[in-house]
């Protein structure tokens, strides 16, 4: 994901209403997300839909990852050889 352009990329709730469809544009071309501020503080991110999915793929990768050294860290991790053993096995059947 794109870093957020503080001069561009940041605007309030009263500017984003009155020009939503040039926002999502803006948003689309660039890929950059854009701050929406209410009263000076940040509200909420509009982001490209391709980006936030980009975003959350590397979030379930990061979880699985995470997951994945938690398990081998407890002693339930398998070897490659045994793994290895098992796919071949799943392949032959």
């Amino acid at each position: 994901m794109q870093p957020i352009n503080l001069k561009e990329d940041v605007q309030s709730l009263s500017e984003f209403r009155s020009g939503v469809s040039s926002y999502i544009r803006q948003v689309t071309e660039t890929k950059r997300p854009l701050l929406i501020t209410q009263h000076g503080k940040g509200v909420a991110i509009l982001t490209d839909v391709e980006e936030f999915k980009n975003l959350k793929r590397r979030l379930e990768l990061l979880e699985d990852l995470y997951k994945a050294e938690t398990q081998i860290n407890e002693g339930r991790g398998i070897s490659h050889k045994d793994a290895r053993a098992m796919v071949m096995k799943s392949i032959k059947d």
